[in-house]
């Protein structure tokens, strides 16, 4: 159908410069970048050897499909709703991070995709961060206070703190 990657973007951006958005949804710059990321990360998939292919390349898949998923269905409700699901969202990047390393590891991905593919989860969670604070902010208050004090309805986490240290850590 398309012959590349940007071919097919080309053919998107002038579809969307033309049809104005009913979703509201589909107005995000995070949701288009989620799809951005399935879009490669399945063209990517398509490397990994046969008997790869339906095990780890379906979970990858399914994790980044569950970012856009997310943030669709997390917009449909309430700020408090959208962040909950903002938060599924970057759990599901947390996943794909998983999945690249995997896919890495075992050589079914070159040094450039492994860039690549860290480069993008990265600039999702800089963004799915940047819209939890920012839906926070229009709230009126910070929801995440007792998150980062260590303490959630009055119970202290345990988290181990030995790999990151949460305060340089930024949104989660």
């Amino acid at each position: 159908m398309y012959n590349n990657v940007e071919e097919r973007q080309e053919n998107r951006n002038e579809r969307e410069e033309r049809i104005p958005a009913f979703f509201k949804f589909e107005d995000l710059r995070v949701y288009h970048k989620s799809l951005d990321y399935l879009n490669w990360l399945q063209d990517i998939s398509m490397l990994f050897p046969e008997n790869e292919k339906s095990q780890i390349a379906a979970r990858f898949n399914d994790s980044a499909r569950s970012i856009a998923v997310y943030i669709a269905e997390g917009s449909t409700g309430n700020k408090t709703q959208f962040i909950e699901s903002l938060k599924m969202a970057q759990s599901s990047i947390r996943e794909c991070v998983t999945f690249t390393n995997i896919a890495y590891r075992a050589n079914h991905i070159s040094d450039a995709h492994e860039d690549i593919s860290r480069n993008y989860l990265m600039e999702l969670t800089k963004m799915t961060g940047a819209l939890m604070n920012s839906l926070q902010r229009s709230m009126g208050n910070n929801l995440n206070r007792h998150e980062h004090s260590g303490y959630v309805n009055g119970n202290q986490h345990n988290h181990s703190r030995r790999y990151v240290n949460e305060d340089n850590y930024g949104n989660h």
